[in-house]
């Protein structure tokens, strides 16, 4: 079941809406381009949402059929009491594309969505065209990570504002505008700290079932904080075929920090027909 939802403050050519899953779970989403478009998904990281692609979906193709999800425990979507594995994450992103009539896409993720999208590549390889792993790993249980999650694992409601602010301002490299910053920093103080301990546990939990068959391009910044560049460069050996962009100076979120360019890669990889 899809309902329209068309937001005033959405940004022109930006359309909203809600979907609900065959699971019942309902999710947020935005969407630009035609419905008959070459489809596009794309998966945002941990404690952001879909406004995540906000520098970067208007500098893509008009022609795309581009979807952004909100994540479950996410940004407007359900945040339900349970049920936060990178497989259960999967399993949304499945059933979105079902009840949004997309047979295929080309799968985009960013950090903890690059998980997902790889899980649902390996999940069903015949329903992702070509895979976009940006500021990822082979696993995402580095020392890092593991930190983060024990400061996660000690957070109450409301979730403390400086905390957030600190986390989301430890993922830059470069500098990004402002306004920008401080929405990102709004979505994830709304998060509740169940779905930060959850999601956290399961994304340092999953490893991957096998090797994606599909395309692949590991893109992301050299100054990358959270996955380093060498352990990019691993995931992308780990691939056969992977192709692997670097953005020098850059840190773990390309997609804010340089959306011109992570856009200018995306375009070299999928082409016009994502």
């Amino acid at each position: 079941m899809l309902t329209d939802n068309v937001a005033m403050h959405a940004p022109a050519g930006i359309r909203e809406g809600e979907v609900r899953l065959s699971s019942g779970l309902r999710l947020h989403y935005v969407e630009q381009g035609p419905a008959t478009g070459p489809a596009v998904l794309l998966l945002h990281g941990y404690s952001d949402s879909s406004a995540s692609w906000s520098r970067s979906m208007p500098l893509m193709p008009s022609d795309w059929r581009v979807v952004a999800l909100d994540q479950r425990g996410h940004g407007r979507s359900d945040r339900p009491a349970a049920g936060y594995t990178v497989d259960d994450f999967a399993g949304d992103a499945l059933q979105a594309m079902d009840a949004l009539g997309i047979h295929a896409a080309a799968v985009v993720g960013h950090s903890m969505g690059s998980f997902v999208a790889r899980h649902l590549a390996e999940r069903a390889p015949g329903r992702v065209t070509r895979l976009v792993l940006l500021g990822s790993a082979p696993t995402a249980g580095n020392a890092g990570v593991r930190e983060l999650l024990q400061a996660v694992e000690a957070l109450g409601d409301p979730v403390s504002p400086g905390f957030v602010r600190d986390f989301q301002l430890s993922t830059v490299a470069k500098p990004v505008p402002a306004e920008f910053m401080e929405q990102m920093i709004a979505n994830s103080q709304e998060m509740p700290s169940h779905v930060w301990k959850a999601a956290l546990a399961g994304l340092v939990a999953f490893r991957p079932s096998g090797i994606p068959r599909c395309p692949t391009l590991v893109v992301g910044g050299d100054a990358d904080g959270v996955f380093s560049a060498e352990e990019q460069a691993r995931l992308a050996q780990e691939i056969p075929g992977a192709r692997l962009d670097l953005a020098p100076g850059v840190g773990h979120a390309l997609n804010w920090e340089a959306p011109e360019r992570f856009v200018a890669s995306l375009l070299a990889f999928l082409g016009d027909e994502p």
